[in-house]
């Protein structure tokens, strides 16, 4: 018989808030986004990520709900799951199940079940940041819009946004670290990095995801919904004349100079100059997603998901992809293939051509997606090396 190692990591999930803003009638955590609560979605991000023990800290009385949604979660990771009481503020809830962690563990990273869309992916990095660095560790986005200081109605002063950066969890610390900082707070926090900073401790940042934003107000609980929503079966009446297979076409361009990283093709390109735009600037995918909406009759992007939408603020291209899909699918398309070609001096396709191409392919369900890249031969506004162009050819298929 195997027995499961124990792990050096815990994560806290912090489930016991009563989510008055949101405006349901139960606790935030056991509100649903669908078939699932807020609660089940972000234990799914938790269980992707490398295995840990996982304390989730729920309101007084769900203890058995949250041991439910937990076990319905871990699959064969059940032993590492259990469940405490939540206290009267986050910081007492923090600390009941910062009390629940095994001996063994080194590293504690706490999260907000809010944050229910939060990736497996974003778990693993963080951890790997707190041991690297012996540091504590925030997931952060960079700010995309411009901020003012403001007196009532009238704007004080202009704000750098180019220092600023809005925190996200799952924060990760050195036990040792948090259970010191928890030990001498004598104030509340608004979360576990300010609480440790004022202990004295170093905290650093990491790239966080668009997808972890908090779900606070029913406006946020409808943008999740949007996200997880499955594509419904379309209906074909018999007596309908049967539609042909349709053919769009989409293009798109970003200038260079936004804020962090690049993403291209729905890849992060580290040590490349991002992309400007509402969203991260991915012309690939934005390209890829007029042609899909040009094919259907149902408009473009940016009646779709353009500065009136901002739940897609920041958001990547498997959002957008995602999201088209399923709106393809309420309209009875489905997607046959898609080409596109990037016009660009840089970033290099070649190396990862393979990988964008698979990357797309899975945010459309499984369609065939092929990606070229080309240079402009140093005419125009791709050949100066000022953006990037892509244009998208888009086949569909009624269901």
């Amino acid at each position: 018989m195997s027995i499961t190692p124990v792990p050096r990591v815990a994560i806290i999930v912090v489930a016991a808030g009563a989510g008055t803003r949101l405006g349901a009638d139960a606790p935030k955590a056991f509100v649903g986004i669908d078939q699932h609560s807020i609660l089940r979605h972000a234990l799914r991000g938790v269980f992707d990520a490398a295995p840990a023990q996982v304390v989730v800290v729920a309101p007084a009385g769900r203890e058995g709900d949250a041991q439910t949604h937990a076990a319905e979660g871990a699959g064969d990771r059940r032993d590492l799951v259990s469940v405490v009481t939540g206290g009267a503020t986050r910081q007492e809830s923090v600390a009941a199940g910062l009390a629940a962690v095994w001996p063994d563990v080194e590293t504690v990273l706490v999260h907000d079940a809010a944050r229910a869309l939060t990736p497996g992916a974003v778990f693993d990095r963080v951890v790997a940041a707190v041991e690297r660095t012996g540091a504590g560790v925030v997931p952060v986005l960079p700010v995309v819009d411009t901020i003012k200081q403001v007196d009532g109605e009238r704007i004080a002063a202009g704000v750098d946004r180019s220092q600023l950066a809005a925190a996200q969890t799952p924060q990760g610390f050195p036990r040792a670290m948090l259970e010191k900082a928890y030990a001498s707070a004598t104030q509340e926090h608004t979360d576990d990095a300010a609480l440790v900073a004022a202990a004295g401790a170093e905290v650093r940042a990491v790239p966080g995801d668009a997808r972890a934003f908090k779900i606070t107000l029913p406006a946020d609980l409808e943008r999740a919904q949007r996200l997880v929503a499955p594509i419904p079966p379309a209906s074909v009446p018999l007596e309908r004349t049967p539609r042909m297979p349709r053919i769009g076409v989409g293009t798109d361009v970003h200038a260079f100079g936004g804020d962090g990283t690049l993403w291209l093709a729905g890849l992060e390109w580290p040590g490349e100059p991002a992309l400007t735009g509402h969203s991260d600037g991915d012309a690939v995918a934005h390209a890829i997603v007029d042609a899909l909406l040009s094919a259907a009759g149902l408009g473009d992007i940016g009646s779709r998901f353009g500065t009136s939408h901002p739940e897609y603020a920041g958001a990547h291209a498997d959002v957008f992809l995602a999201r088209t899909r399923a709106l393809l699918g309420e309209a009875g398309w489905t997607v046959g293939n898609v080409s596109v070609q990037v016009q660009a001096n840089r970033p290099r396709f070649a190396a990862r051509r393979g990988e964008a191409e698979a990357a797309l392919s899975a945010a459309l369900g499984g369609a065939s997606v092929s990606v070229s890249a080309t240079t402009a031969d140093g005419l125009g506004f791709t050949g100066r090396g000022e953006g990037v162009a892509a244009f998208a050819v888009a086949l569909l298929v009624p269901v």
